[in-house]
């Protein structure tokens, strides 16, 4: 059996962790490749017209992982509102039009989490002893927490070194070097070495970085090629990228905080309840009250990313110009058409206008002092 998932993010990490660890010779994990234009244009060719960028995307590396050898496809299916729980079965029908005699595995993301996501690992390692299971499982949850550790540090990095590209440089190492560690302990050591490299760089003592939220559909958030590198754009242009979105987090509440009453969107949902009242699929409830508490933050703006068609984030979309709360927002709708320097054009735009409001409130309280 030859096992593949979609690319989503680094999450590739640690299931590849967790497949060598219990892998047998019945058993091999395809890991598709890295997503590019190709993966894309693969899926925007077999795809639905009306179809959002994340199935576009994942369609194609699953295509990539067809011509790959695999013969069985793991990707999340989810309930309520929004078209995930769609994704599978269209996916299934357009890989069987193609020719291929893969079968789908599904991954519960929105009620029977854990128990599906073991039931997939049960899956990758032949059906392996559980103590074997519970020990490979924690080797790529340790990967996974400790990826996300760096990328915490990073973004602080970025905007306030004093040579640019060296903190992407580290991230790129860490991320390399985490994969290729063996052991819980190697994996620590490998984070702590490069988060102690991004302390250490040179920093501009002039630096003054804006603070930029992003928030929006997870895919766009946290996939780098689907929202092209934003965040290393940000930190280009002197921003420090915050976010509450990671893999790490949604592990940490949904697969064990969640089980023992802990919701950690709530204080999110209680801000957003004076525009929007109820879940509304996908991210768009949390969207909407990120602006609220990033405004109260004191953030100097907001980046709302979300796939084009994406109908939950189209409701946040129409109800975040109505909040009173007095913070910039800058929308990027992703989809196929877009264009990195389309991108960075507007994004330079809005950092100047977010430096000017900053510069203008200032003034106002200097001269109120």
């Amino acid at each position: 059996m030859r096992v593949a998932i979609p690319h989503f993010g680094h999450v590739y990490i640690p299931i590849k962790a967790i497949a060598q660890k219990l892998g047998d010779g019945d058993t091999r994990l395809v890991i598709p490749p890295p997503t590019s234009q190709r993966t894309l244009d693969l899926g925007v060719k077999y795809s639905p017209a009306e179809a959002c960028l994340p199935f576009k995307l994942t369609l194609g590396n699953l295509i990539e992982a067809c011509e790959a050898g695999a013969d069985t496809l793991v990707h999340g299916r989810g309930t309520g509102i929004c078209r995930l729980g769609y994704y599978v079965k269209v996916q299934e029908q357009i890989i069987r039009d193609l020719g291929y005699d893969a079968r789908f595995f599904t991954v519960d993301v929105s009620r029977r989490k854990l128990a599906s996501i073991l039931k997939m690992i049960k899956l990758i390692s032949n059906n392996a002893p559980w103590p074997r299971i519970l020990s490979a499982a924690r080797l790529g949850l340790v990967k996974l927490f400790s990826l996300d550790e760096v990328d915490r540090v990073v973004r602080k990095v970025r905007p306030v070194e004093r040579e640019k590209g060296k903190a992407n440089q580290i991230y790129r190492e860490a991320i390399k070097l985490v994969d290729e560690a063996t052991t819980v302990g190697a994996v620590k050591k490998v984070a702590k070495e490069c988060i102690k490299k991004l302390n250490q760089l040179p920093r501009d003592p002039n630096a003054d970085p804006l603070r930029v939220a992003i928030v929006g559909e997870i895919f766009v958030v946290l996939d780098p090629f689907a929202n092209m590198d934003i965040e290393v754009e940000l930190g280009k242009l002197g921003v420090e990228v915050e976010r509450t979105m990671s893999l790490s987090h949604w592990v940490k509440y949904n697969l064990f905080l969640h089980h023992f009453g802990v919701d950690e969107w709530k204080e999110v949902h209680k801000a957003a309840m004076p525009y929007l009242r109820r879940c509304v699929g996908g991210d768009g409830w949390e969207s909407v009250g990120e602006k609220v508490l990033r405004a109260r933050e004191g953030c100097d703006g907001l980046i709302h990313l979300a796939p084009f068609t994406c109908m939950p984030e189209i409701v946040a979309q129409n109800i975040m110009p109505s909040t009173k709360e007095d913070i910039p927002v800058l929308v990027i709708l992703c989809d196929e058409q877009m264009a990195r320097q389309g991108m960075i054009t507007r994004l330079e735009a809005f950092v100047d206008l977010l430096r000017f409001r900053r510069k203008r409130r200032r003034n106002e309280n200097l001269s109120r002092g």
